[in-house]
């Protein structure tokens, strides 16, 4: 095990004890000597960790500490990578290029057995090509970001085109299309919007008239999808 990995494990394991627990407890759930522990402790108390307590007392691990990137384990790194380059094979460009740019700021920071890992990761994605897209998917993330109402030119299957004013919920990645989840103004119910048959759309100054949240939530519960199915 590296020595990264080894302060995760440790700070998970202090996540998980909201009293104060021994040091030689800490030491056999890890399978350390308690010399090495509290050279553990001791960094990440360094590194900004609010860890309080001592020998013989226990320890007891604060709120409020974010772990920095040079905590993530080899199998969380090759997640990372793994998501940056499904994104960047389905995703738009801008969405590829902010996944590139995470994955080079947390490589810049790492300690260099862990920037080997992420050099060579073991997971890959195919290369991909779905129905083009018309319309810059970006417009579509801001609003929902911002509770906001788009105005689109839609063509349904038929090649007819409407226009309508929608509230964006969700954007899916389905096999070859996007498809976005909203709510209709011209239909008065729930929709679903292929984004490669969006011709053009227009944010709204207007916000919705309810919370994007308990949109979603009404719309899970319309289409049966269970509230831990993802975001």
């Amino acid at each position: 095990m590296s020595r990264a990995s080894r302060l995760l494990d440790l700070l998970q394991l202090l996540r998980r004890h909201r009293a104060p627990i021994t040091g030689p407890a800490l030491a056999e759930e890890l399978g350390i000597s308690i010399r090495t522990l509290y050279r553990d402790i001791a960094t990440l108390q360094a590194q900004g960790a609010n860890i309080q307590g001592e020998p013989g007392l226990g320890y007891v691990l604060r709120p409020g500490f974010t772990l920095p990137p040079l905590m993530f384990s080899v199998d969380e790194l090759e997640a990372l990578v793994l998501g940056s380059r499904w994104v960047a094979v389905r995703g738009d460009a801008r969405l590829g290029a902010a996944a590139a740019n995470a994955v080079s700021k947390i490589r810049a920071v790492l300690p260099d057995d862990l920037r080997e890992s992420v050099d060579a990761a073991t997971l890959t994605v195919p290369m991909f090509r779905g129905e083009p897209v018309a319309i810059d998917a970006s417009v579509i993330r801001a609003a929902l970001r911002k509770e906001q109402k788009l105005i689109i030119t839609y063509r349904d299957n038929d090649g007819a085109g409407t226009t309508r004013t929608i509230w964006p919920l969700l954007i899916g990645f389905f096999d070859k299309v996007l498809v976005l989840a909203a709510w209709c103004e011209l239909r008065q119910d729930y929709r679903a919007f292929r984004v490669d048959r969006i011709q053009s759309v227009e944010p709204k100054d207007e916000r919705y008239p309810r919370r994007r949240a308990v949109l979603v939530k009404e719309w899970r519960a319309r289409q049966n999808i269970p509230a831990t199915a993802g975001n």
